[in-house]
């Protein structure tokens, strides 16, 4: 799965989870929740969404680095080359 796949998916994810707001906006580096303004259950369900669309796990340890778009699609692209994944 390439970068633009996985941004493409993230963002078709947050549109569904923060319908009036534009995701396709956010920079790189924003705080997707402020950006956003995604209380904590709609973030879980976006984390549990994205789960599911990518077959990625993510623990929760791990919330905190998938803050912005950036660290997000590194992390599932991280996640989906591991020989596990």
């Amino acid at each position: 799965m390439t970068e633009s796949e996985i941004k493409n998916t993230v963002i078709k994810l947050l549109k569904q989870i923060a319908p009036d707001k534009d995701p396709a906006a956010l920079q790189p580096d924003d705080n997707i929740r402020e950006k956003l303004e995604i209380d904590s259950f709609d973030s879980l369900r976006f984390i549990v969404q994205l789960e599911e669309q990518l077959a990625v796990t993510t623990p929760e340890e791990d919330y905190g680095k998938i803050s912005t778009l950036r660290n997000l699609i590194t992390y599932i692209m991280k996640k989906k080359n591991e020989p596990n994944a």
